[in-house]
């Protein structure tokens, strides 16, 4: 019984660190490199993330710079981000990228807040999905009386509070991304 919630637990805490980095990727104003995880370059016909191909660093509060270890690359660095769906033109200097990320106006600002609170609720309900699975091997095990009625029982009531208890992580979580958006 208790490997059952131990198990639950921990998918989770995994759903809750999706969401993290869902919004770490989410481009906020401020600049962020985790808003290039998700752009890939054909490296040798290998999809590759930039990470793995340049350093990546903040210089600015809006800037990004992409210095390449292999500078055969910048270009097809530079054609990945162009062709991404980022938003913003990177400037190539032949050494260096330099993405310089524009201030977010209100309305993206609520494009943005609309977008996260999704992800939040997707999170939430793969929450709820892993609580009624959690549930259907405690009923399975009363069910073969490995476990009793009370131990199954005390079993739900602890899944309820699991289950509250990332989804209140994930509000919290939200709340925090939406604070950071709206303010910048």
């Amino acid at each position: 019984m208790k490997e059952v919630l131990d198990k639950a637990e921990l998918k989770m805490q995994k759903a809750i660190e999706h969401l993290e980095e869902e919004y770490g990727a989410v481009r906020a104003g401020r600049a962020n490199p985790a808003v290039l995880d998700k752009i890939l370059v054909d490296y040798y016909d290998v999809p590759t993330p930039i990470n793995q191909l340049a350093a990546v660093s903040v210089t600015e509060a809006r800037m990004l710079t992409i210095q390449p270890w292999d500078s055969s690359v910048l270009r097809l660095i530079e054609r990945a981000i162009q062709t991404s769906d980022l938003g913003v033109n990177p400037q190539n200097d032949g050494k260096i990228i330099r993405l310089a990320f524009p201030p977010l106006n209100e309305e993206r600002r609520k494009e943005l807040a609309k977008e996260i609170s999704k992800l939040s609720e997707e999170a939430k309900i793969a929450i709820r999905s892993i609580r009624r699975d959690a549930l259907e091997k405690l009923k399975k095990l009363k069910k073969d009386a490995q476990i009793t009625e009370d131990d199954l029982k005390v079993a739900e009531k602890d899944a309820q509070t699991l289950t509250d208890k990332y989804c209140k992580t994930a509000d919290t979580t939200l709340a925090k991304k939406e604070k950071e958006i709206m303010e910048i």
